[in-house]
């Protein structure tokens, strides 16, 4: 027996892992159908198809057209319609933008460079190289938005560094999966623009509300890897002098004013977030080829194509999840689901610990662009009705997707870091435990204190 491989479309020999799974998968939708009603059949659709190893972009989209086809009486025009007017939104332009410029500044040499800057300032300290390593993660996060390419751009130079200076492999694997994470957290960030799309939240004040966070949860990883470093006698590095920091701080300044561009044009109004995006991705280009030279204009076409490939894959996702978030609001769900834990009278502590749950679950099986296009949508509504405030709800999102990043099975941090190191998966989920235990710290810190989320934007008027 046969069935159509995931990634490829072609037949191969079924193993017994995925007929387990296709009879689990089938086995929940009969019991959902006989004893659920409609909104626990939509989901053990969509968990049964999961389960069988279909992409979840697919299995959004199965759930959706075999639930309108065979339950409702959804005119199939109405379907047609939502698929064109669900992404024709203009803040779901900051998407490919942010991509390309993140692409641009990942080859263009401003990681490189930054990295010399945070070595300068931190070099000297037990676990130099390592407390760099987090430094200029933290930098490059401030003007890239991805964390996979945070870990590429960072890891490949500080890893290979960190080993001929006698840290352990896995020391140093360890301190870039768990950094990278704060690609996600920091000013512009995907999975935000994916959040403020989902749940209409305000980008820019989204953006801004992840700078403080970002920053305290730097300063604990950098506290976690400076422990280690010193009880186990890491290398230092000599301090540098005034000059040499000053100097590299000149090299890096050019990348470092990205961040000058996105805060200060939505701050003064000169241009919005997805504006931002776009001008993100001129001047990335710009610096990359012209000022630092590390990127030739015949590299650019190559740059364009891997850019325009993720976007393409992430507005598939887009696409289908908006039809997922039509069938849920056609059969008001998400009030539902609110009435039912308003009703359970659970109150915000409690809501947002299995929010939490629920997420970090979430993590073990899905990456968070698809996190966040099923789950905002359904918790929103409650959060709000709790009085929890929407950008404080997206920061928190954020945190759990930034652990979801840097464990398995689907953690993207640890497959990249994987590439890198050469390491195994199993090795690198060992490595990742310490700093993994301080951003699960840091998640309960965000969780309860709005304060250190909502303080910027507000400050800024954003809010």
């Amino acid at each position: 027996m046969s069935v159509p491989a995931a990634a490829a479309g072609v037949w191969v020999p079924m193993t017994k892992p995925r007929a387990t799974a296709w009879l689990i998968g089938i086995a929940t939708v009969l019991l959902a159908i006989c004893f659920t009603g409609k909104v626990g059949i939509v989901f053990a659709l969509l968990i049964a198809l999961m389960l069988t190893g279909v992409p979840v972009s697919i299995a959004l989209g199965l759930t959706v057209l075999a639930f309108l086809f065979l339950l409702t009486r959804v005119p199939v025009e109405a379907v047609a319609l939502k698929l064109f007017t669900g992404i024709e939104r203009f803040e779901i332009m900051a998407i490919p933008f942010f991509i390309l410029a993140g692409n641009f500044l990942t080859h263009g040499g401003v990681a490189k460079r930054m990295i010399a800057f945070a070595t300068s300032i931190v070099g000297h300290f037990h676990g130099g190289l390592a407390l760099a390593g987090i430094v200029a993660c933290a930098m490059f996060a401030l003007v890239c938005g991805s964390s996979v390419a945070t870990v590429v751009a960072i890891g490949s130079i500080v890893l290979p560094a960190m080993v001929k200076q006698g840290y352990p492999m896995r020391f140093g694997a360890g301190v870039i999966v768990t950094a990278g994470s704060l690609g996600i957290l920091m000013l512009p960030s995907i999975p935000k623009v994916i959040y403020a799309i989902s749940t209409n939240t305000s980008i820019g004040a989204l953006f801004v509300a992840g700078l403080l966070p970002g920053m305290l949860l730097t300063v604990m990883l950098c506290s976690t890897t400076w422990f280690i470093a010193k009880k186990r006698n890491y290398p230092r590095m000599p301090k540098a002098t005034w000059g040499q920091r000053l100097k590299a701080f000149r090299e890096s300044v050019w990348g470092l004013m990205l961040v000058v561009i996105i805060i200060g044009g939505i701050y003064t109004g000169i241009f919005t977030a997805t504006e931002a995006a776009a001008m993100s991705a001129v001047y990335a280009f710009f610096i990359s080829v012209f000022v630092y030279k590390d990127l030739s204009i015949k590299d650019v076409p190559r740059v364009l194509l891997s850019a325009a490939n993720l976007s393409a894959m992430l507005l598939y996702i887009i696409t289908n999840a908006v039809l997922f978030s039509f069938l849920m609001s056609y059969e008001n769900i998400p009030q539902a689901m609110a009435d039912w834990i308003l009703a359970k009278d659970l109150g915000q502590v409690a809501f947002l610990a299995c929010v939490n749950v629920l997420l970090l679950l979430a993590g073990n099986v899905m990456e968070p662009s698809s996190i966040i296009l099923v789950f905002a949508p359904i918790l929103h509504p409650t959060a709000i009705r709790l009085g929890i405030d929407s950008v404080h709800f997206g920061i928190l999102i954020d945190a759990n997707m930034e652990v979801g990043l840097c464990h398995p099975p689907v953690g993207l941090n640890l497959y990249v870091a994987s590439g890198i190191s050469k390491m195994s998966i199993t090795e690198l989920t060992v490595a990742v435990l310490p700093w993994l235990g301080t951003m699960l710290v840091f998640l309960v810190i965000v969780t309860y204190w709005p304060w250190l989320s909502l303080a910027l934007p507000r400050a800024m008027g954003m809010m």
